[in-house]
């Protein structure tokens, strides 16, 4: 089996989180084991993006959600850092600003969609409309719960101009995050990562998991589907993201475009 088809969320299935192994590797052992696929993963996407920019008629969004210290930081670091940034951007959602609020919620994410010929990667999403809102009753449930069929329609419409879309979830468990928070606190490094609101969150920690199993379910779709990952071992989260990445830009049988006309260039201008 494929490990797109192992870690993907069937459209119109019910997701129980705690069904998912955050520990899961397969039959791999350590990073060691994945080494060689990794790289022959990272040299092939590197090609297919180059492709894709040349050709210039499809564009692909990938979606990145996980709680706190989920990996997504490094997810993109080590999938994608390799990438062209000419034709590959990374775009981080944070606080709407009083101009975003002003407007509705999918305003922003669709001024941030890619162009054709460009990968753009979210780092959190329009997602966190119907998660932190949610958690947190930012709105009431009249005005989220109608969200996952918008966020449908929306993905629906992108992916009918030709927009490919693929979204990770990256799954750790309870205490693999707590490991994590306290390898900031310890790294100074990493330390000014480090916020008492991260720690307050894990009280949410069930709250959220209802909701992420609620997006998962009712927006895992055959033209943009939802992935989860398991990633409480880094080596195995970014191996399971660049075969899927691989495997889906494959599928697109994307071709370089015909050259413009050369019959104009003169033999002396070859010398």
């Amino acid at each position: 089996m494929r490990l797109s088809e192992r870690y993907r969320v069937k459209p119109d299935s019910k997701v129980n989180l705690g069904k998912w192994d955050p520990d899961d590797t397969l039959d791999f052992k350590d990073s060691d084991s994945v080494k060689k696929k990794m790289k022959k993963n990272l040299k092939r996407l590197s090609e297919l993006q180059y492709l894709l920019y040349a050709e210039n008629k499809r564009s692909v969004l990938i979606v990145l959600q996980a709680l706190d210290a989920g990996g997504k930081d490094g997810t993109i670091r080590h999938v994608m850092g390799p990438l062209n940034p000419q034709s590959c951007k990374v775009i981080s959602f944070k606080t709407p600003t009083a101009e975003e609020l002003a407007h509705d919620f999918l305003w922003r994410i669709h001024r941030a969609a890619p162009r054709a010929g460009e990968i753009r990667i979210f780092n959190r999403s329009h997602y966190e409309d119907v998660l932190i809102v949610r958690v947190h009753g930012l709105v009431p449930k009249s005005v989220w719960s109608r969200r996952y069929e918008q966020i449908n329609a929306f993905e629906r419409m992108l992916t009918q101009n030709n927009t490919h879309i693929l979204k990770f979830y990256l799954h750790i468990s309870k205490d693999e995050q707590l490991e994590r928070f306290k390898a900031r606190l310890e790294d100074p490094t990493k330390l000014w990562k480090a916020s008492k609101d991260d720690f307050e969150e894990r009280k949410y920690w069930n709250a959220y998991a209802e909701a992420y199993q609620a997006a998962l379910s009712r927006c895992s779709t055959t033209q943009a589907p939802w992935f989860i990952i398991p990633a409480n071992k880094k080596w195995f989260r970014n191996f399971v993201v660049s075969e899927i990445l691989v495997e889906y830009l494959s599928k697109l049988r994307m071709k370089f475009p015909q050259p413009a006309d050369l019959s104009a260039i003169e033999p002396d201008q070859l010398v």
